[in-house]
């Protein structure tokens, strides 16, 4: 077996370097951009904008460039922290150099279409990476029950943290940024629970690994999504697979759970952890039973509604991490431990 490796811990005024491997933000969004880098400034660190992620539109930048761009940015920075996601990721991934990202011992952090890279990263060198916030979340209170990514990023190897399940979410539609309420009490409205796909109390132990569904479930069968190789590398405890949807209908999810079963992304699975999804069901298939067409007989625990996905809160998570995880009447807990 080979062991987990984790980054530098991230030090108060270290550099976060902000890149724009996948969308920038476009200039409508600018102000929404500064005041989280100024939330980043009032906690202490040094953010850098790169200019990548100041242009709008599907990309900023040719893949060659935003490879380049992403790898400078982890020269010397204490996290790398995309603005937000998008959807062309996948055009990097043949173009980074990931042995040298992986030397920087620098920690990855973002989600949605990010997790196209945090993933391979963890994979194919074992380092972990944190899956759970961009940039753009930053001016968000997030719930008392979860830590920041910055907290998480700035403990030592060997440490761990606990967060426990969010009493509420958000479900309204976003509104113009100077009208969005950004305090816990005010951000999420509508209550929520995890769920166990069979009812019953869940406990489950393993290394966490995954992301976006529509993104990672590209990544299957090839090196980059090799979820397998990596659990008899890295993961003789077994998985914890967590999976979010961006909004895909049940079938679309449906289909995308079993090209992940069939590229044997659950073979050493543990438990499975399934976010949250704000797209409805169809008169013929709802998202929970999707879930349990594609996972239900693998006789492993599943825990659906999970606090990851495009409906916030966001909860962190580490790939590469130990984690316990525990459901009893709706009320959950993971304890993720930073360790080899």
């Amino acid at each position: 077996m080979v062991a987990v490796r984790y980054p530098r811990p991230l030090q108060s005024g270290g550099r976060i370097e902000i890149p724009a491997p996948s969308m920038g933000v476009p200039d409508a969004l600018h102000e929404r951009l500064h005041a989280a880098i100024t939330s980043l400034t009032r906690q202490g660190f040094d953010p850098h904008l790169r200019a990548h992620a100041t242009i709008g539109g599907l990309a900023p930048a040719t893949a060659q460039e935003r490879a380049t761009d992403l790898e400078v940015a982890f020269v010397g920075a204490g996290a790398v922290l995309p603005p937000w996601g998008g959807k062309l990721a996948i055009e990097l991934i043949e173009d980074l150099n990931w042995t040298a990202i992986a030397e920087a011992e620098t920690w990855f952090v973002g989600w949605s279409d990010i997790s196209t890279l945090l993933v391979p990263l963890t994979i194919l060198t074992g380092m972990a990476t944190l899956h759970g916030a961009n940039l753009m979340d930053e001016p968000w209170e997030l719930p008392t029950q979860f830590r920041r990514w910055t907290d998480i990023a700035g403990l030592a190897e060997g440490e761990s943290f606990t967060q426990r399940s969010a009493p509420y979410r958000r479900s309204r539609p976003w509104v113009d940024w100077n009208d969005e309420p950004l305090d816990r009490e005010s951000a999420y409205e509508t209550p929520t629970r995890w769920r166990s796909l069979d009812g019953e109390p869940v406990s489950m132990r393993g290394r966490l690994i995954g992301g976006c569904l529509e993104t990672v479930s590209f990544l299957a069968g090839s090196r980059f999504g090799d979820v397998p190789g990596f659990a008899k590398r890295h993961a003789p405890e077994g998985l914890i697979v967590y999976l979010e949807s961006s909004g895909s209908d049940a079938p679309s999810v449906l289909r995308m759970l079993w090209s992940l079963r069939l590229a044997g992304w659950f073979r050493h699975a543990s438990g499975i952890l399934i976010g949250r999804n704000s797209a409805e069901g169809t008169s013929d298939l709802t998202q929970a039973q999707a879930v349990d067409r594609a996972l239900g007989d693998l006789g492993i625990p599943v825990i659906f509604d999970f606090d990851i996905g495009h409906q916030p809160p966001q909860m962190p998570l580490v790939n590469g991490a130990l984690a316990d995880v525990q459901l009893h009447d709706g009320q959950g807990t993971i304890v993720q431990h930073l360790v080899d």
